[in-house]
């Protein structure tokens, strides 16, 4: 009697023990799961540019941000969503477009802001002279900065109407902070009479 209670004890604490070890092993798949989901945010999921072979455009493929290439598709979709479109004109050799990129769009709390209230445009300054020139000619024609990287907000109907430069993660000096900058974006885009007197049609591609 003795010997068969002792077995059942046993076998009770080995099912605890084998019951104990499958939620530690169920736990521990949770978290790893998490980690990857996590991991993969961080580092951004495949936007609409895996396409592309221009090499800025290349390096924006696993950024948060969800670009798009510069084309009608960016535009239909800025205007299904009544959003303004934030273009970003770089090149792989531009130092500060580097920085840019670094500082700014590969961080997902920066990209979840994007993503909320624009619909974003990668231009690659060395793929698209002639864009790039009717770009640069509209921020002077509205005094604004003109090199690069070079960061221009517009409308769905093509108005550039904001921009600026390279712009830091954090304000420094003078110089806004991109999300300030982003921002100051937003407000305008609401004025819909004052971005009619003070923007600069685009030609943009149906």
């Amino acid at each position: 009697m003795c010997a068969a209670v002792a077995w059942s004890s046993a076998v009770t604490y080995s099912a605890d023990l084998n019951l104990s070890g499958m939620r530690r092993t169920i736990f521990l798949l949770v978290l790893s799961l998490i980690s990857i989901a996590t991991a993969g945010r961080a580092q951004g999921n495949p936007n609409h540019l895996s396409e592309q072979t221009s090499p800025y455009l290349k390096r924006a493929v696993s950024q948060p941000v969800d670009w798009y290439p510069w084309g009608a598709e960016a535009f239909q979709r800025a205007k299904e969503l009544n959003r303004p479109i934030l273009l970003d004109v770089g090149a792989v050799w531009c130092p500060w477009c580097t920085l840019m990129d670094r500082e700014t769009y590969t961080k997902v709390a920066t990209a979840d802001y994007v993503n909320q209230h624009f619909v974003s445009v990668k231009v690659d300054f060395d793929a698209a002279p002639e864009l790039v020139a009717q770009l640069q000619r509209a921020q002077a024609v509205l005094n604004l900065p003109a090199g690069l990287p070079l960061t221009s907000f517009i409308t769905p109907d093509g108005k550039l109407y904001f921009g600026a430069g390279y712009l830091p993660a954090e304000h420094k000096g003078d110089k806004p902070s991109f999300r300030e900058a982003a921002e100051e974006a937003v407000k305008r885009y609401t004025d819909k009479r004052k971005v009619d007197e003070e923007s600069f049609q685009l030609e943009v591609a149906k």
